[in-house]
């Protein structure tokens, strides 16, 4: 008998996004059980333990590391070959996506051998889907193949209820890092009905590049600045020294991907420049961040990811 209810699995460091989808979706999906042992010299064992044949199954799991990418193939080759008749790959967090092009001879575009290999996941019988979110380039999609669909969702409903919260009903500028951003950043603040800015750099050598201007008026105002990834945080301390510089009375930062290299979180707090930051918990980074001081709030995008798996609840 057919059973509807999609079964949902996911990478071992993607357990809590499974956990938190199973805690909202009343009893309207079912956990996908796996077994994962570790040999000595470092192989994975892996076994489903659910039956996957004939069954809709979803598999939770990021391209954050090369042993997460491979565990994210071998259990989406392994739910094919068992039967499933649908397989949707939900990856929160594609890694290596500042790498989608060669800028330099020689350069290996990484973003799209990560999308060449998971095309190459058999296909199910009523076919394979890979869902990404907020992408750092527009291009990834079309890296995939082998009539792998690709869906690009767009979390534009957690960072604007994260604007509104920062904001508590008051005026700002939503900002971007630099001009790269700009276009989503004016998409978003044009439905938040504010005003857009971004920051104009020079660069003066090979590694350094210095703010020219900006492009809208920051002086006494709240300004929040949203970039899709915080990484070391480089970029975004510029970007707030920048507006700080042209008047910006308050500070604050949303990001979608929290991936907080290092001590990036004490240094977003050293500058003195920023009050807060929201993140989302698309990258498991973000559950382990050193913060007694309320600096970092995350938001997570499990409600989001069970809106797309059942659309119609």
């Amino acid at each position: 008998m057919y059973n509807k209810m999609p079964l949902v699995f996911s990478t071992e460091e993607y357990n809590y996004l499974r956990i938190r989808l199973l805690e909202i979706s009343s009893n309207n999906i079912e956990d996908g059980l796996i077994e994962i042992n570790h040999f000595p010299d470092g192989e994975r064992y892996i076994r489903l333990i659910s039956s996957v044949a004939d069954r809709d199954v979803v598999l939770i799991g990021g391209t954050i590391s090369n042993d997460d990418t491979l565990e994210v193939f071998d259990l989406a080759s392994a739910i094919v070959k068992y039967g499933a008749q649908s397989i949707t790959i939900m990856i929160p967090y594609f890694g290596y996506s500042t790498m989608e092009r060669a800028i330099k001879v020689g350069e290996v575009v990484t973003a799209k051998n990560r999308a060449v290999l998971l095309s190459a996941i058999p296909k199910s019988k009523y076919g394979n889907k890979v869902v990404l979110f907020d992408l750092h380039s527009e291009g990834i999609p079309h890296y995939f193949e082998n009539d792998l669909q690709p869906i690009h969702l767009y979390c534009k409903e957690i960072v604007m209820e994260a604007a509104k919260e920062l904001s508590n009903g008051n005026e700002f500028v939503l900002a971007s890092t630099d001009a790269g951003r700009a276009k989503w950043v004016e998409s978003l603040a044009n439905d938040l009905g504010v005003v857009a800015g971004f920051v104009f750099k020079r660069r003066t050598n090979a590694i350094e590049t210095v703010v020219t201007s900006v492009s809208a008026d920051v002086k006494g105002k709240h300004v929040i600045i949203y970039d899709d990834m915080i990484r070391t945080g480089g970029s975004l301390i510029n970007a707030a020294k920048a507006y700080k510089s042209f008047g910006a009375k308050r500070i604050s930062v949303i990001t979608t991907h929290g991936i907080f290299v290092g001590n990036v979180i004490d240094k977003l707090i050293e500058t003195g420049i920023i009050d807060k930051v929201i993140c989302t918990d698309t990258h498991p980074n973000s559950l382990h961040v050193d913060d007694n001081k309320g600096f970092v709030v995350v938001k997570s995008v499990a409600k989001m990811m069970l809106n797309f798996i059942l659309p119609n609840q």
